[in-house]
């Protein structure tokens, strides 16, 4: 079940010529990929457009009906082979998946279509998940574009811009028998606007009007000698032909401004901060117009090398605004004027940060420094420095009203995570048998790499945590433990680790934690789940493709029996047998469970059946504040407050009423022999009247025990 249903969002997919789409960016985008003839749709999944994979999923349907073949890929590699089609054939075709991570993962398959070229349209969709806000490294896609030369969009975040380029993006594919790299920062795919549709385009070539013929080109296949002529091809072809489609098409968009001896030359993605920046910098006209001259690249690479220096011809300077680092457009900009023997002085990294995501106040700082350099004695500003500067006035105040900075906040498993169970009888084990090297993977379960468990020693790629043990483990004393998650192991951990590590007869212990969803991205469908995106059963499961590449240890323990859990680790680390031990934590993400469950209760107590619901609490007369709890589970939901008792000082621990009464909490304090304040409840909704029954002769012995402590109380005192 995916975190996020656009059921009825995909409807809009339908509307015609004329009609007016109102909604995010993503299913913006999704339209255009219909408006614009597609015959094959595939990706993967990942943040922050990992809903693109949902809206293809949640309308495969209606895709079906237009004879669009819709895969979701088992990584991004995978994704980016589909392309292959385009190459021999005038089919058009798009993939998606987050960038840079999902970019590295598909270099192989893009290197060789960008080398050999496509016939029909080719667009790779990439979130550029960039910034503060990302969940990956940070890196750009740019130096991608670069290396194999395949054209690099970045469009100006607007909804009808953005399906214009979706569009454009495919005819230029075609002009330039070139591969076209779309980027969307997580703003540009999540934003709401408006735009005008056109008709859905039904593909020409598609799963109902299929080819009769396969047509074989040996100058397309990437192996020498033609690798070297496609090299050639490139350079002296398809490159011109690309610039020259710019150019014609005006994919670049240039905005005049009555400041001309300056401009500004940007990346389309920072088109609105930028325009924000400036406003608040008293630099727009009564229209909202900026003032200086804007070039929006809304193609980013090539650079069209008259457009720059025509822009730049006449000016006394000009700044260029580039995300991130290395400062390619800067660099390369630099040496266009340099080859026109322009006199300009260029600003960029000496005015903005070198890395880092550029939000409001980094861009209002940096162009507030430019203006301040350039147009000091440009009245209608205001001396727009003074913005900058009551910025950094208010933070000072802020702070002094706090008189300490906020405490950081790691991010940590959600209430209820299957996962932090496995993570607690690490820790245990680790208090028991010495400290051991972690290999962590990326995924949910690498939160653990930080506070309370602080497992995981390293982190080198999704499904790699089996991988990046193998330098390891034969240098160590004792097994290395690696981690990988269910998704990660269907992605690359099967091949990569797993195969691999039997093949050179490693000794180590894999721990695979098996919710059965890619959790991390949304809750997507993996072979775990049982079921495809389109929900229909499959009969794919870890325990076979383990055994299928030779492994003979495994075991399967519930997640949440922390026991259990601990003796299937002490088992694997101990046992004499050299070989790869495999054990796997099973149990179904938190998140989706609730989602599951709470319509199936809600439907049940509105028809008035009985609903039990599990609890836990800490008595607070037993709870001797010591927090082992605490610090060995990390629940959200366990917290501490003033201890009822005016004899003791420390605070006891506490259940909020977040808790899902998941047990692990009971489970560690079990495992770890601590105390015995742990109680487990049963909340029963719409009781029936065995339960009443129950209730009323507990009630009765409570009360007479209570009654019985009160004679023994007062006879004592």
């Amino acid at each position: 079940m995916a975190e996020r249903s656009f059921a009825k969002e995909v409807q809009m997919l339908k509307l015609g010529d004329g009609a007016t789409f109102e909604g995010e960016g993503i299913l913006a985008v999704t339209k255009a990929l219909l408006q614009s003839g597609v015959s094959y749709i595939g990706g993967y999944e990942g943040a922050p457009v990992s809903h693109l994979i949902d809206v293809l999923s949640d309308s495969h349907e209606f895709m079906s009906s237009l004879g669009i073949h819709v895969e979701n890929c088992a990584n991004e590699a995978g994704a980016a082979a589909m392309l292959s089609a385009s190459i021999n054939y005038p089919i058009r075709g798009a993939i998606t998946f987050k960038s840079i991570v999902g970019t590295n993962v598909s270099s192989d398959a893009l290197s060789n279509l960008a080398s050999a070229g496509v016939k029909g349209g080719a667009l790779i969709i990439v979130g550029e998940d960039y910034g503060e806000g990302s969940s990956i490294i940070q890196e750009r896609t740019h130096a991608f574009a670069m290396k194999s030369q395949a054209w690099l969009l970045d469009p100006r975040p607007d909804l009808q811009h953005i399906v214009n380029m979706v569009e454009t993006a495919f005819e230029l594919s075609e002009v330039s028998n070139t591969p076209v790299i779309m980027e969307l920062r997580i703003r540009a795919c999540h934003m709401t606007g408006k735009f005008k549709t056109k008709n859905n385009i039904r593909p020409k070539i598609s799963t109902r009007d299929l080819l009769s013929e396969a047509n074989f080109e040996p100058e397309k296949i990437s192996l020498p000698p033609a690798t070297y002529v496609q090299e050639k091809h490139k350079i002296m072809h398809r490159w011109p032909a690309a610039i020259q489609f710019v150019k014609d098409r005006q994919m670049n968009e240039f905005f005049k401004g009555d400041l001309s001896n300056v401009g500004i030359i940007l990346q389309g993605g920072m088109y609105n901060g930028v325009l924000r920046a400036l406003q608040t910098a008293n630099l727009v006209n009564d229209l909202d117009q900026s003032r200086i001259p804007l070039m929006v690249l809304n193609v980013t690479y090539p650079l069209v090398p008259d457009e720059v220096t025509n822009f730049c011809r006449g000016k006394d300077s000009v700044l260029i605004i580039e995300e991130g680092q290395p400062a390619f457009l800067e660099q390369a900009i630099k040496a266009l004027l340099q080859d026109e023997q322009l006199p300009i002085k260029v600003y960029g990294k000496n005015v903005f940060p070198m890395a880092g995501e550029y939000i409001g106040e980094v861009m209002l700082d940096g162009i507030t420094k430019y203006v301040a350099e350039v147009l000091p004695n440009e009245a209608s500003t205001k001396d727009v420095r003074q913005q900058s500067l009551f910025i950094q006035e208010m933070r000072q105040q802020a702070l002094e009203l706090l008189g300490a900075p906020l405490p950081p906040r790691a991010p940590t498993f959600c209430t209820g995570c299957p996962e932090r169970p496995v993570f607690s009888a690490m820790k245990l084990l680790q208090n028991e048998i010495g400290p051991v090297h972690i290999s962590a993977d990326i995924g949910c379960h690498s939160f653990a790499t930080l506070e309370p468990f602080f497992a995981g020693n390293t982190i080198l790629g999704y499904g790699m945590g089996l991988a990046s043990s193998a330098g390891i483990s034969s240098l160590m004393d004792r097994r290395v433990i690696s981690i990988s998650g269910d998704g990660g192991f269907w992605h690359s951990g099967l091949t990569t680790g797993v195969a691999s590590y039997v093949f050179n007869k490693g000794d180590g212990v894999l721990v695979i934690l098996k919710n059965g969803y890619a959790s991390a991205t949304g809750h997507q469908h993996i072979p775990s789940s049982g079921t495809n995106f389109k929900n229909e059963p499959i009969e794919m499961n870890i325990e076979s493709a383990l055994r299928g590449v030779g492994v003979k240890w495994i075991k399967t323990v519930p997640s949440y029996k922390v026991s259990q859990m601990i003796s299937a680790l002490k088992s694997a680390m101990s046992d004499p047998k050299e070989g790869l031990k495999v054990v796997i934590a099973d149990g179904e993400c938190a998140l989706a469970k609730q989602r599951r469950i709470k319509p199936i209760e809600a439907a049940q107590l509105k028809s008035r059946k009985r609903v039990v619901k599990t609890r836990f609490g800490i008595d607070e007369d037993t709870c001797t504040g010591d927090h082992s709890c605490i610090r060995l589970s990390g629940c959200p939901s366990l917290t501490i407050k003033e201890n009822p008792d005016p004899l003791r000082k420390h605070p006891v621990s506490s259940i909020t009423s977040t808790c899902i009464g998941c047990g692990n909490c009971g489970e560690v304090a079990h495992a770890a022999v601590l105390c015995p304040s742990f109680y487990r409840a049963e909340v029963i909704q719409n009781p029936s009247s065995w339960d009443r029954f129950l209730n009323q002769i507990q009630q009765f012995f409570i009360q007479m025990l209570q009654a019985s402590k009160s004679k023994q109380i007062e006879g004592a005192l």
